[in-house]
């Protein structure tokens, strides 16, 4: 089989749109960061073993990477059908695409074009409502337009105003436009940086996650029951003190529960019994929050799996993704998460299926759990903390509940429990 030229272009498009970040994708496949984004941009073939792995981790097949069978191009075009909710002849598609090539990659491009450009939106959105940095720079603007309109004014209104006043407005004009437009540069250019960024970090917390997913999530050394403090010596990437000290404690809380729920024994018991965190944690005798905090250290090759914790607040500290279920970096979740019905019933279980709004609709099983812990004893205030586990879907056909991500991007105008309206406009589901 011939290497296509363009076989990178379409691992980036794929990437893109099940939600995963090149180090995310690098790491499930077994490459660094740096090769993966050579290869995204056709300056790298890949074949073999390795294509494999990459469509293994998209969810796709190779000969869909490199575009040799139509089939691949009608369920493109099926795919575009279904994000439009046009009632298009599904049936048909392979047909058009063998006879019109040309006008289906047409079709099937600006499919792919219309989904990159709605995850942009969504990335600015959630940047926008909570980044100081972007308010700042807003806040420059408009301080410099208004600056620029009162002169302009006064040099418009005044027109016998006496020379030495006119050159000092004058000056004070061209000062603040030169202000305004090097603003305007400036912010264009950092919100170009968030949507062309595949790892932007602009937290501790983030600093701590972005580390957590170079490791793939799992430390093995902790596992063998290794010291924290020298897996910490080793981590350079952590270079913030808040993020080290983040770590630090998320360190001593994994070999904790390392050495409370054996990696061996806790695998052969999933394979067993599920992924219920309720089952797992009466055969090992322990707390429903160890079992969460534990599914979210397996090994790469567990499976699919996704963690959310928030505490009592709601707020999310700790994210730990599922493609096609994307997690705001800044601002609120979706109310409607099971996570949230765990937080207002803590120690009742909560079970769910769920369906994530969005152009190609996703499902997903969940599992939260909400619960008050004390990690300073019952003479300290306690702490509230709300666990979810997400698992990919099976297409047995029951019930989902609708969530979403955020309200400010999701399509669904009828939720009873939206904040406010999507940027996007009105919503269509």
């Amino acid at each position: 089989m011939p290497l296509n030229a363009l076989t990178g272009t379409r691992i980036r498009e794929h990437r893109t749109r099940t939600g995963l970040r090149q180090s995310e994708l690098a790491q499930a496949v077994g490459v660094s960061a740096s090769y993966l984004n050579l290869i995204e941009h056709n300056r790298r073939r890949v074949a073999g073993d390795l294509l494999e792995r990459i469509a293994l981790a998209l969810g796709v097949s190779a000969d869909a990477l490199q575009g040799v069978d139509d089939a691949d191009t009608g369920a493109a075009l099926r795919e575009a059908a279904a994000a439009a909710g046009v009632a298009a002849e599904l049936d048909r598609a392979e047909e058009f695409a063998g006879r019109y090539p040309g006008w289906a990659a047409l079709v099937a491009t600006q499919n792919r074009r219309i989904a990159q450009l709605e995850q942009a939106v969504e990335a600015l959105s959630d940047r926008m409502s909570q980044d100081p940095h972007l308010s700042a720079g807003l806040h420059e603007l408009l301080s410099a337009a208004t600056s620029v309109r009162s002169t302009a004014a006064i040099l418009a209104d005044t027109p016998d105003i006496e020379p030495e006043w006119r050159a000092r407005f004058e000056r004070n004009l061209a000062e603040d436009t030169a202000r305004l437009a090097n603003g305007a540069e400036a912010l264009v250019g950092y919100l170009d940086g968030v949507a062309a960024q595949e790892t932007g970090i602009a937290s501790p917390q983030e600093e701590l996650e972005s580390w957590l997913a170079a490791q793939g999530w799992h430390l093995p050394s902790l596992e063998a029951g290794g010291d924290p403090a020298s897996v910490l010596e080793g981590a350079s990437e952590l270079a913030s003190r808040a993020a080290r000290q983040m770590a630090r404690d998320w360190l001593e809380t994994y070999a904790q529960d390392a050495r409370a729920l054996p990696l061996p024994g806790f695998l052969a018991a999933i394979r067993r019994d599920g992924m219920d965190p309720g089952r797992l944690a009466a055969r090992f005798g322990a707390t429903p929050a160890m079992v969460f905090r534990r599914l979210a250290t397996l090994p790469p090759d567990t499976g699919p799996l996704g963690v959310v914790i928030c505490d009592g607040s709601g707020t999310l500290v700790f994210r730990k993704p599922l493609p096609g279920f994307p997690v705001p970096r800044f601002g609120a979740a979706c109310p409607l998460w099971p996570l949230y019905d765990a937080l207002c019933r803590p120690g009742q279980p909560v079970q769910a299926r769920i369906e994530v709004a969005g152009r190609l609709a996703a499902g997903f099983d969940a599992w939260a759990w909400g619960s008050f812990e004390h990690p300073r004893g019952f003479a300290a205030p306690g702490v509230m903390r709300a666990y979810m586990l997400l698992q990919p879907a099976s297409g047995d056909g029951a019930p989902r509940r609708p969530v979403g991500t955020s309200c400010r991007i999701c399509p669904r105008d009828d939720c009873t429990a939206r904040r406010e309206p999507a940027i996007t406009g009105e919503g269509t589901l």
